[in-house]
């Protein structure tokens, strides 16, 4: 079963490249951003000792679901698509490195994390904030509030993901190889996006100096 549907992937990814990454990426963030309202309301629950049964059952937010669904479809899928395929392309051709060399894999490592990383993030957020029918100010606090404390926790797990990635995955597949661990990063900028001013984030704020 798990053969068959690898041998079909494999067929979709040769003949649509760009359409089934836009889909797997929507399916991936879809059901990350799911796990995320899991978190946030089992987190709200356990705070909550007087909660009625009615606070307890867990309701899923299609229309939340739908919007970060459509994240993935609209910008992962294309954008990292051709992300990869250009970085590799680059750095094979114009910085004639060897392949999969240790200076291969740290500078690929590098642009993704200072290039890639970044905007990823300062896209998601303004886009949520965006779909939630935010004003233009609202979203700017919100990016400032959530950007830096993603982007630092973040940076704790992704450079060890990528460095297996640009090592060991052919180019072809190290978007499905992201969007596999998207699915917990999914969950987890959505779970970071839905806990408003919490007091971790003023933490971030006071050791950085980043003001409100």
């Amino acid at each position: 079963m798990i053969g068959r549907v690898w041998r079909w992937y494999q067929s979709c990814l040769e003949v649509h490249p760009v359409k089934t990454q836009m889909a797997s990426s929507a399916v991936l963030w879809g059901l990350g951003d799911m796990g995320a309202q899991a978190v946030t309301h089992r987190t709200h629950i356990r705070k909550q000792t007087l909660a009625s049964d009615e606070e307890k059952d867990f309701k899923v937010n299609w229309r939340r679901v739908g919007i970060t669904s459509m994240f993935g479809f609209t910008f992962v899928g294309p954008v990292g698509h051709y992300w990869y395929e250009y970085l590799d392309r680059y750095i094979r051709q114009r910085l004639l490195m060897k392949p999969n060399s240790a200076k291969f894999v740290a500078t690929k490592v590098a642009a993704d994390g200072l290039l890639f990383g970044p905007v990823d993030l300062l896209v998601f957020f303004s886009y949520m904030g965006f779909s939630s029918g935010h004003s233009v100010q609202q979203v700017k606090e919100d990016v400032k509030r959530d950007f830096l404390p993603a982007l630092l926790l973040g940076g704790t797990v992704w450079p060890v993901v990528q460095i297996a990635n640009f090592r060991y995955i052919p180019v072809r597949y190290q978007l499905l190889y992201v969007n596999l661990f998207c699915l917990l990063d999914s969950t987890f900028l959505s779970w970071v996006e839905q806990q408003g001013d919490a007091p971790w984030k003023q933490w971030f704020k006071s050791i950085t100096g980043v003001d409100d």
